[in-house]
């Protein structure tokens, strides 16, 4: 295909339902009556809008032309770096939506409920596999759960030792939630200030690490897309001063099936099941963070856990020194049979050729646009890699207003502004399911955009011109929030 994909085609508008339809109109041929007629509630009938009448065309075409103004990873690349936006498989959907796991309620008596428990069963045991540890929860509703679940275990632990810590380093190339994690614990943050290569020193971890410090949380690849190759040092540092590594493992796709986390000195890893095992992220909700963890810390895991005896799978609540229970249940289980569906599939040469073509892709990327835009730091990448907007500062112009032209050419824009130590960040990973041709595509939409900022730095600012929405005053929106509908 010649030209962008981006156009300025037909892009409807849509009424609410309440305003469409007629009096008598009908969608639905209910059965013949075998109860008395009853009237509706008051609640119903009252003052608020009454219920339109609508036919099963205005209906279908209503949500029809909703779903156009939407972009997701169906209908394109997502290349948001530092999150990884991977196509969600198909027969994953098939797998949760069988009737077995998807009506299954979760106050079911264990013998009625052997399928779900052996599945969540089967996917701590892979999840631990894949982490190079030896034992997981599922509990954790999102990364940023499974962070506060290893924040909670490195407290458990510091406890049963009978000195609490009070501070924990995190590096500035982490993801932006772990000081919160550390701080909901109690812990104090601790900066720990990247290299000039963009990684973690020993001698600078060496530095800050004291007995009144329980651990590190560190990102591995970092947010840079680099991988910390000094991570078994750092954690000889953290381990012989009683401290604990946590592994932030959001951008494992990076590196599954070929390094195994526990293998290389962390004791505690977070897996987003919505990242790397390409489960869908939904509108805030819901994703899955599972824990793994070494054999010494497994005691502290939350409860309930699955446990086998003889050949039947039950949950436990057994284990007297575990930080307790996360949510309600026992996870978010749509998501796991879908990650479960993910790892069966590919098995462990599929994981690792994922890893291995997210990191070519990524490459890829950085060398067609090195010269393009200003790369924060010349080397190769793993899974993402990150230039800024520092060649287009002369002519006035932003990361943001790059980003916004980009969906006028059809693309979601990457991730901007992230990480914070690089002036006018533009992080993209594209993925490993993305073709050359895509991939082009992309490369050729930004070369398109740099020439314009040149040469009409004022249609960026305006930008995006071609989209349903057009720019909007984010100061304005930042200082009067519209919060009701």
């Amino acid at each position: 295909m010649n030209g962008p994909l981006g156009t300025s085609g037909l892009i409807l508008n849509e009424p609410l339902l309440w305003e469409q339809g007629q009096k008598g109109r009908c969608g639905f041929s209910l059965p013949e009556r075998d109860v008395p007629e009853s009237p509706l509630p008051e609640a119903l009938t009252g003052d608020g809008p009454a219920f339109p009448d609508l036919s099963e065309a205005e209906v279908v075409r209503h949500f029809t032309r909703l779903s156009t103004w939407n972009y997701g990873v169906d209908t394109g690349i997502y290349p948001l770096g530092s999150c990884t936006m991977k196509y969600n498989p198909k027969t994953n959907e098939r797998q949760a939506a069988l009737r077995g796991f998807a009506a299954a309620h979760p106050l079911l008596p264990p013998r009625l409920s052997q399928g779900a428990l052996r599945l969540m069963a089967g996917l701590e045991r892979d999840l631990a596999e894949i982490a190079g540890l030896t034992a997981a929860t599922l509990q954790p509703a999102a990364g940023a759960q499974g962070e506060l679940a290893g924040m909670l275990i490195i407290h458990a632990y510091h406890r049963g030792r009978g000195k609490q810590r009070t501070k924990v380093l995190i590096p500035d190339t982490a993801h932006g939630t772990n000081p919160a994690s550390a701080a909901l614990c109690g812990y104090a943050p601790v900066p720990v200030p990247s290299d000039g290569r963009g990684i973690i020193a020993p001698k600078t971890v060496s530095a800050l690490m004291d007995d009144d410090t329980a651990g590190i949380m560190i990102t591995n690849p970092n947010t840079l897309g680099f991988f910390e190759e000094n991570i078994r040092e750092i954690a000889r540092i953290v381990h012989e001063r009683g401290g604990l590594v946590y592994g932030d493992g959001a951008n494992m796709n990076a590196v599954m099936g070929v390094v195994k986390p526990g293998e290389i000195g962390i004791d505690i890893l977070h897996l987003n099941l919505h990242k790397t095992f390409s489960s869908p992220h939904g509108g805030g909700g819901p994703g899955a963070g599972p824990v793994a963890v070494t054999k010494d810390l497994a005691r502290f895991l939350p409860v309930p856990r699955v446990v086998e005896t003889d050949g039947m799978y039950a949950l436990s609540e057994d284990f007297p020194d575990s930080v307790g229970r996360l949510v309600a249940f026992h996870g978010h289980f749509g998501v796991l049979v879908r990650a479960y569906s993910y790892i069966r599939s590919m098995g462990p040469d599929g994981l690792r050729q994922a890893s291995r073509l997210a990191c070519l892709n990524a490459n890829y990327v950085r060398e067609k646009l090195k010269g393009v835009l200003h790369l924060a730091y010349d080397r190769p990448c793993m899974h993402e890699c990150v230039f800024s907007d520092r060649d287009q500062q002369a002519e006035g112009i932003t990361a943001l207003d790059m980003a916004k032209r980009l969906m006028d050419y059809g693309f979601h824009p990457p991730t901007i502004y992230f990480p914070l130590v690089v002036r006018g960040a533009i992080m993209i990973e594209p993925t490993e399911t993305e073709t050359k041709e895509e991939l082009d595509r992309f490369v050729e939409a930004f070369r398109a955009i740099v020439r314009e900022a040149k040469e009409s730095p004022q249609l960026l600012r305006e930008a995006p011109v071609r989209c349903k929405v057009k720019r909007l005053d984010e100061a304005a929106a930042a200082r009067n929030p519209r919060l009701a509908g």
